[in-house]
């Protein structure tokens, strides 16, 4: 919602969908200087859900510009949220969060077909998430300059939804089986040695950065405003790291892109309990 704020938009939260068709109607309403809004509705509506189909269908009946855009997030981390920040799930019958959550993925089955953008938030900060829904939703009425997150993940941890590109970099040692390696990161200077010295790597950069040369100035000219690369290794802890961070100082030294780091899986444990 904040991000619709930001680029001027007159926002509502937790409307009940059935005064969606007024709102838009008094907003084309002579005088009104609302010229773009977002509504936000979820299942806190409760019974007055259940109509936001109708609502939906009449808007297209009467030829009002709208979109869909359904978040969504894996069962694991919902019930994650919802123990952080204590709160209720609307429809957890005595208490019951996974109850919950199923029954609200089946309510909101039919609008995740008919969304226009579909956003699983499961692996996304906030920060992030701003990112996303601005390139796919706002209008991109000026190009700046393009955003690149390089996010490092490691698969055993699974892969992240979000990457618009994704490079495996496990053909390279592992600094994992150095004894004298295994509980450092990345961002230490003797795993950036090990890593920067190992067979292969060189010739990977000779291939990868021709490659970004291409690839990001083309997608600067289709107008997009943010890419995700994912690096991704065994537990995204060392290799994925030190080449991200190398990624980042080369294309964020350039100064043609807004360049940031994302490691998401550095902080979990080397080995598995």
């Amino acid at each position: 919602m904040a991000c619709f704020e930001d680029a001027g938009y007159f926002c509502v939260d937790n409307l009940p969908p059935e005064m969606i068709s007024s709102l838009s109607e008094l907003f084309q309403h002579e005088g009104s200087k609302v010229e773009r809004s977002a509504v936000v509705c979820d299942v806190r509506g409760g019974a007055y859900f259940e109509g936001i189909a109708k609502v939906l269908e009449r808007l297209e009946a009467r030829g009002t510009p709208h979109r869909l855009l359904f978040l969504e997030a894996s069962e694991e981390v919902l019930v994650d949220r919802y123990k952080e920040t204590r709160r209720r799930h609307p429809l957890a019958d005595g208490g019951q969060l996974h109850g919950g959550i199923q029954a609200e993925r089946e309510l909101l089955e039919p609008l995740r077909e008919r969304a226009d953008v579909s956003i699983d938030t499961s692996d996304l900060s906030a920060a992030r998430l701003r990112k996303v829904v601005a390139d796919k939703m706002l209008p991109h009425e000026a190009v700046g300059k393009l955003a690149v997150t390089f996010l490092t993940y490691g698969f055993k941890h699974g892969a992240p939804r979000d990457a618009d590109l994704s490079f495996d970099v496990r053909f390279l040692p592992n600094p994992h089986y150095e004894s004298e390696l295994r509980e450092l990161t990345g961002l230490d200077p003797p795993v950036i040695d090990y890593v920067e010295r190992s067979d292969g790597i060189q010739e990977f950069y000779d291939r990868l950065l021709p490659l970004f040369d291409y690839l990001l100035p083309a997608y600067v000219r289709e107008g997009k405003a943010h890419l995700t690369v994912g690096i991704g290794c065994t537990g995204g802890r060392h290799r994925s790291v030190v080449i991200a961070e190398h990624l980042a100082s080369i294309y964020g030294g350039r100064g043609h892109y807004l360049v940031d780091v994302v490691h998401r899986d550095i902080d979990k444990p080397p080995r598995r309990p």
